[in-house]
């Protein structure tokens, strides 16, 4: 398995911006897919964005054009760039690492967004 470290999260206002890294350690070459996840108060933990070891990416809906996965092999490092943040985005994000065989978590980091 790997192990994984959020940063990056904090408060913003509506309109603004935040860019989230998330850095990886352990087992970095047997990683499939990376992704981003979000649980906000009251609901269930939901997926973002993910991008794949190829760097095929994938967006929730309601995210999509606003925010940007990314990643340096260079730096075992992925990231999300938010852009347009609104308060309904407001949330504690996951960085996830998963293949066929475990699936990784690291601690989260709060977003909160301000109207």
């Amino acid at each position: 398995q790997v192990q994984l470290v959020e940063s990056g999260g904090g408060l913003v206002q509506a309109g603004g911006s935040l860019r989230l890294s998330c850095a990886a350690s352990g087992s970095i070459s047997s990683i499939n897919v990376m992704a981003w996840y979000r649980q906000a108060p009251g609901k269930e933990r939901e997926s973002v964005a993910t991008i794949s070891s190829g760097g095929s990416t994938a967006y929730a809906r309601s995210v999509n054009g606003r925010f940007t996965i990314s990643r340096d092999n260079a730096k075992n490092t992925v990231y999300l760039q938010m852009n347009s943040l609104k308060p309904e985005d407001t949330a504690v994000y996951y960085c996830n690492a998963n293949n066929l065989f475990w699936n990784s978590w690291g601690q989260g980091t709060r977003v909160t967004v301000s109207s």
